[in-house]
């Protein structure tokens, strides 16, 4: 600010005098000394009220290393301005001055601020090309998308000090684009162009800065990308083009969402969580990845009291202090335990009696419960029968299951007890007030234990990338989509019910071990090696929604569908259930034969132990 300051009080007196002389043109000898003597005079006046005008036109607050048309419009109207009330002045003060003296010196004041103040861009701009040009390593940049946001990207580039980075050539779907340049960078075609233009300008890196562009547009693109050797990146949002002020730093890699087969599924959560409202709700395994999603939700949606129960303390302990400092007048308890554990539950129960009971609490990886089965019927078959049934004792309004796609058609005992705890709530629902329902949809991206992260470390540390099968799929959606569905389905949840989301198409998990790879930079089966290690233990190359005989019928969101109910003797299924908890209890061997008795769909393999 001091050093504009200064410039602007020598820009005064240059102009005035400068005006004078291009007056007389260059005679100083035909100078009438009275128009001097004016401006001598009023120098002192003119140059506080010119620099009060300058300041209350923001010319010594705005950041010039960003200025533009705004900027520019600013000098000039401060510039005018300063011009007309220093005549004004001369003229109240009766102080005579040539009657051109005002458009002269307002050019000559105008140029001065404008030189003053680009000039400091342009050496800048001078400064980083030489450091740019300097450094170890250039990186050569492709831009697809010549837009603003593409040119807020090469305007950063070029007035970054720090950035060894140059953008070499643009892409862009309009055909009036192209062959033109913007602010000097080529825009050379639309996105086919790509593999071509990375080959003619050495291109090391993909830029992507269309922010209004939807998911299937945004995959359509990297797909191209993903044909080069280059590290893709792609700018967040619109919110980033603020006052001009995005940076390349602000830049995120592509995430795996951005290559699902689908658009988000967007539920307003405003519009349906009334059923919450001021209401106590209880969430069981509110410390996992679901269950601390739905804690979150809640808390923004007006609960009444936020009750979560876990048995492990540091994933609770974790949930409850984010939720303690973003939610600080929110009433919350955290309480340990196992919902295995009857008199635990009732005592949860009786001190509170929750209105709306999420019960995500889980044993969910699939290849530790094929060795551990009989723990998967303890905590997820025998847990839900437990806390459904206190649910239905103590009056719980709605009763809501997290199911997984892995409980249709079994190959494992993770999704055959699942499909036990659909049945459990069906056939409590049916003699309870309570109002039950399950929701059920497949892997959720970024979960604990979700494939996902593994591929991320194992990518970290150089591969190889583990894939079971060459030809194995699997549905995907993110936890904020899982979450939604899960309280969609509560406004909705009539008893027994099965809450279905349409996914989309499922996703190859070879092709997604691949894309991740080149979306990191690297080649697959060169830089880093995928290997087929084969099918788990209850693992199938395909999961389905639902089975046959369900059937399928739509709700108000047409991504929403829900299952027609699977009728059972209810007598026999209570029966079956003692025994599984009695084997269970003893560490039967037989568990999976119960198992498939209740559940004949269930197909399993005598395993082995391994004893030593």
């Amino acid at each position: 600010m001091v050093k504009f300051f200064l410039l602007d009080l020598l820009s005064i007196v240059i102009a005035s005098f400068a005006s004078i002389w291009i007056r007389y043109e260059f005679q100083i000898d035909q100078i009438e000394p009275e128009f001097v003597k004016t401006i001598v005079w009023y120098m002192p006046i003119n140059m506080i009220v010119t620099v009060v005008v300058y300041y209350l036109f923001s010319l010594y607050t705005s950041l010039w290393k960003y200025a533009g048309i705004t900027e520019l419009c600013k000098i000039t109207a401060a510039a005018a301005v300063s011009s007309i009330l220093q005549v004004i002045g001369m003229a109240i003060l009766r102080k005579p001055i040539f009657r051109s003296y005002v458009l002269l010196y307002f050019v000559l004041l105008l140029a001065a601020a404008v030189a003053t103040r680009f000039s400091y861009r342009f050496l800048r701009l001078v400064r980083n090309k030489y450091f740019r040009a300097s450094a170890d390593r250039r990186m050569n940049l492709m831009v697809v998308g010549a837009g603003d946001a593409g040119a807020a990207v090469i305007k950063e580039t070029r007035l970054s000090k720090e950035s060894t980075r140059k953008v070499c050539c643009m892409i862009d779907k309009e055909p009036s684009k192209w062959g033109k340049r913007l602010l000097g960078v080529p825009i050379v075609g639309d996105v086919s162009e790509i593999p071509d233009a990375v080959k003619k300008y050495q291109i090391q890196k993909i830029l992507i800065t269309i922010p209004s562009a939807n998911r299937q547009a945004i995959r359509e693109i990297v797909e191209v990308c993903q044909e080069t050797p280059c590290e893709i990146n792609i700018l967040p949002g619109i919110y980033q083009l603020i006052d001009g002020e995005i940076v390349t730093s602000r830049l995120r890699n592509v995430k795996i969402e951005d290559l699902l087969e689908r658009d988000p599924v967007k539920v307003d959560l405003d519009a349906i969580l009334d059923y919450i409202q001021g209401k106590t709700v209880l969430v069981t395994g509110g410390g996992g990845s679901i269950g601390s999603e739905i804690c979150r939700q809640l808390a923004g949606h007006g609960v009444g009291k936020l009750i979560i129960f876990d048995i492990y303390e540091n994933n609770a302990y974790s949930i409850q202090k984010q939720l303690e400092w973003e939610y600080p007048s929110l009433d919350l308890e955290v309480l340990i335990g196992s919902v295995r554990n009857e008199s635990r539950l009732q005592d949860i129960f009786e001190t509170y009696h929750p209105e709306i009971v999420f019960h995500a609490a889980a044993h969910k990886h699939v290849p530790l419960m094929e060795d551990s089965p009989n723990e998967a019927i303890k905590n997820n078959v025998i847990g839900t029968y437990l806390t459904a049934q206190m649910a239905s004792r103590y009056h719980a309004r709605k009763f809501i299951l997290i199911s997984t796609d892995k409980a249709v058609n079994p190959t494992n005992i993770m999704g055959a007890s699942k499909r036990i705890c659909e049945m459990v709530i069906q056939m409590i629902g049916k003699k309870s007030e309570t109002e039950f329902a399950a929701v059920r949809f497949g892997n959720v991206l970024g979960s604990n234990g979700s494939v996902i992260p593994l591929f991320r470390k194992q990518i970290e540390h150089g591969g190889p990338v583990t894939v079971t099968h060459p030809d194995i799929i699997r549905y995907f959606m993110t936890i904020p989509e899982a979450v939604s569905l899960v309280l969609e389905a509560g406004a909705y949840a009539k008893n027994g019910e099965i809450f279905v989301l349409n996914m989309g198409e499922p996703v190859k998990i070879d092709d997604l071990a691949r894309n991740m790879i080149r979306l990191s930079g690297y080649e697959p089966d060169v830089d880093i090696m995928i290997k087929y290690t084969g099918l788990r233990p209850g693992e199938k190359l395909y999961e389905e929604l639902l089975m046959n005989e369900e059937g399928m019928k739509t709700t108000e969101n047409d991504r929403i569908f829900v299952g027609r109910q699977i009728e059972f003797d209810e007598t026999t299924f209570e029966q079956s259930l003692h025994e599984l908890e009695q084997a269970s209890n003893s560490e039967s061997r037989e568990i999976r034969e119960i198992v498939h008795r209740i559940v004949p769909e269930y197909q399993y393999k005598e395993r082995k132990r391994n004893v030593s």
